[in-house]
């Protein structure tokens, strides 16, 4: 099979002819720069690799072709044409060191400084040095953390405008570069292929503090962000239902411009879920969340073959059923090493509902902290339960970090081949 073959089979619950795997297709499922520069390494024996920072704020690195296919990778993706710092790549790569030493190129708008007394890079809003910085590597850190910017809240002063000035239609450039996309998408039939919907994460945390935005005004603090849904529910419904609206205009360029050079839409990368349980109610999901979700499935659904993609870090088995209701088909992360997400029991009781994309293997302690032979055990073992009848693609539970040993990563690597 073809990397789209397999991606096609397996988002349909058909078991392809070895597990499809993803690795930088999307913002969540992706590697680290440094890990990305050592895999070369020890691939192809090459030092003077620098590879290519395509998300700066976690640091996330291109996979190129010849990557792609040493490492068995089945699907590539689209990103927006911002980032999360505000920076794109519409111009030349300029070279940029990390903390560990790994030589990288990153955006030619991507700009920083340095704190003189921590050491700390700090960059500012697409890169304008005559800005406050919104975003700060710690000295020795991997990615980035948004600096919050929040201005002091006069409840009577709350609009929704001020929390949604960064939805706004497709202008030329935007149409353009999905335009481009489309034909590297054509230029490369045989992967699958994945768009990331620009506006759609509702109350997607990552995007909050906004550190792409020079003035950020409304609700711009997480904890104060957190407590709105209950404190200012009809703000947020309101910030919800602008979202929407523009979210779904764009989403008909998008149609009308992709058409089937991809098969799965990433909706969301909004989290739920803490180690241990929900950060809302069901009820209040319900209520401010799920009626949005189900408007953009509704229209991708109609006027598509995508299957939708939901990110939720977390303790979030609560709500799958309602993720499936508001018309999901796929699940990211797949955290199992949260409370009551047992692999086993999350696939007897939705593996014929949703395709899980994820949960490959644990990253906050066995792929950083395990011996080789311990990430290889376990990355069989997620193969083993999640993959019988297809629906599963393999990724890590969430993105692959900078200071994970190398010899892990080639363990799990060699696990998927073998399995």
């Amino acid at each position: 099979m073809t990397g789209k073959e397999r991606l096609l089979a397996t988002i349909n619950h058909q078991e392809p002819d070895r597990v499809c795997v993803d690795f930088g297709a999307t913002s969540v499922t992706g590697i680290h720069a440094s890990i990305i520069n050592k895999l070369w390494l020890r691939i192809f024996g090459q030092h003077k690799y620098q590879v290519k920072v395509i998300e700066p704020y976690q640091m996330l690195g291109e996979i190129d072709p010849g990557l792609r296919d040493a490492l068995g990778i089945d699907v590539i993706g689209i990103l927006g044409r911002k980032s999360l710092l505000g920076t794109d790549e519409e111009g030349p790569w300029k070279p940029f060191r990390l903390f560990d030493g790994t030589e990288a190129m990153v955006h030619h708008n991507l700009n920083w400084t340095v704190d003189p007394d921590s050491g700390d890079l700090l960059v500012p809003p697409g890169g304008d040095l005559s800005c406050p910085p919104s975003a700060r590597m710690p000295n020795g850190g991997y990615f980035f953390d948004s600096i919050i910017r929040q201005q002091p809240i006069e409840e009577e002063k709350l609009r929704v405008e001020d929390n949604t000035v960064e939805f706004t239609l497709f202008n030329g450039d935007d149409l353009n570069y999905y335009r481009n996309k489309r034909r590297c998408l054509d230029r490369n039939p045989d992967y699958g292929a994945v768009v990331s919907i620009p506006g759609t994460g509702f109350g997607d945390i990552a995007t909050v503090p906004a550190p792409f935005m020079k003035d950020p005004k409304g609700i711009r603090d997480i904890q104060e962000w957190y407590i709105s849904p209950l404190m200012r529910r009809d703000l947020v419904y309101g910030i919800f239902e602008k979202q929407c609206e523009v979210g779904l205009q764009n989403l008909d360029y998008l149609i009308d411009i992709l058409g089937d050079s991809v098969q799965v839409a990433m909706v969301s990368g909004t989290d739920f879920g803490t180690q241990s349980g929900l950060f809302i109610s069901p009820d209040t999901f319900r209520d401010l969340w799920k009626p949005f979700y189900a408007a953009v499935n509704k229209k991708i659904h109609e006027k598509t073959s995508w299957k939708t993609f939901i990110h939720s870090c977390g303790a979030i088995r609560d709500l799958i059923p309602d993720f499936i209701e508001a018309g999901f088909d796929i699940l990211n992360p797949v955290q199992v090493s949260a409370a009551g997400m047992d692999a086993r029991e999350l696939k007897q009781e939705f593996g014929k509902d949703v395709v899980f994309w994820g949960g490959g293997v644990d990253t906050q302690k066995t792929l950083p902290y395990g011996t080789p032979d311990e990430v290889y055990r376990e990355v069989r073992e997620r193969i083993d339960i999640f993959a019988p009848g297809g629906g599963f693609v393999f990724n890590t539970i969430h993105n692959l970090q900078g200071n994970v040993p190398i010899e892990n990563v080639e363990a799990m690597f060699r696990a998927i081949r073998e399995s």
